[in-house]
């Protein structure tokens, strides 16, 4: 497949999957992350980005804009968990709960905010979140993490009710856990990692490149139907 895609958060385990996944596809692909070094080594079209950053974020899709003169999907990757601190509700420092808003929710909203009146132009394009299992059910002493979650499914479903008479579509992928650099404190504990797997009916955690396939599909248009949809990728966690 052909077209110009742009990926937040690339730098990361399931971001640089996914560019890896969609360049392979035949597609251009646009890393963004907070680190820039870290985002040119995924791919040669990269940028510096903080997703929560208003003025960066039109500015920087302002620019793949003026190189390419389209954006065709946009993959809202970039996420964070918050630290040790985002517990409870009554637990978590203020501050840590408007971090992970600002990143999972504010996030998204600013990069798909700037990418849409090009879609809209085109008449076409694809918004895709990566959310959460934890935005289908809450994940215990992760506040901060399932409410935000859960505010990107819905953000992800709002943009779809809004734009398909534009021939814009937007879906979310919940994954569950998955081997990444950001849950490897977790997984390299091996008491911890025995107990999540022996949750999960597959009995293993996902790796970065099954939550790309998921991502490669939705940008190929073989599910052409699918919109507002909430893909969850978990093993059959949820399903419990």
């Amino acid at each position: 497949m052909s077209g110009v895609a742009v990926v937040t958060g690339a730098a990361g385990g399931i971001g640089s999957a996914t560019v890896r996944q969609l360049t392979a596809d035949g597609m251009t692909v646009v890393a963004l992350d907070l680190d820039a070094d870290a985002a040119s080594a995924v791919s040669p079209q990269s940028y510096a980005l903080d997703v929560s950053n208003a003025d960066a974020v039109d500015d920087v899709m302002g620019r793949i804009l003026a190189q390419f003169g389209r954006i065709d999907v946009l993959v809202n990757n970039a996420g964070i968990t918050g630290s040790q601190e985002a517990t409870t509700a009554h637990a978590t420092p203020v501050d840590e709960f408007d971090k992970v808003m600002a990143v999972n929710v504010r996030g998204p909203f600013l990069c798909s905010r700037a990418v849409l009146p090009s879609m809209m132009e085109a008449g076409s394009g694809h918004i895709i979140t990566i959310a959460s299992a934890a935005a289908i059910v809450a994940f215990p002493a992760r506040f901060a993490y399932t409410t935000s979650k859960g505010a990107a499914l819905q953000l992800a479903r709002s943009i779809a009710v809004d734009y398909a008479r534009y021939g814009i579509r937007s879906n979310a992928i919940c994954p569950g856990m998955v081997e990444t650099p950001m849950t490897q404190w977790r997984l390299d504990q091996p008491e911890l990692r025995a107990r999540m797997e022996a949750q999960i009916p597959m009995g293993r955690v996902a790796n970065p490149d099954e939550i790309a396939d998921a991502v490669s599909v939705l940008a190929s248009g073989r599910l052409g139907y699918a919109n507002g949809s909430a893909i969850v990728i978990d093993g059959g966690w949820t399903s419990l």
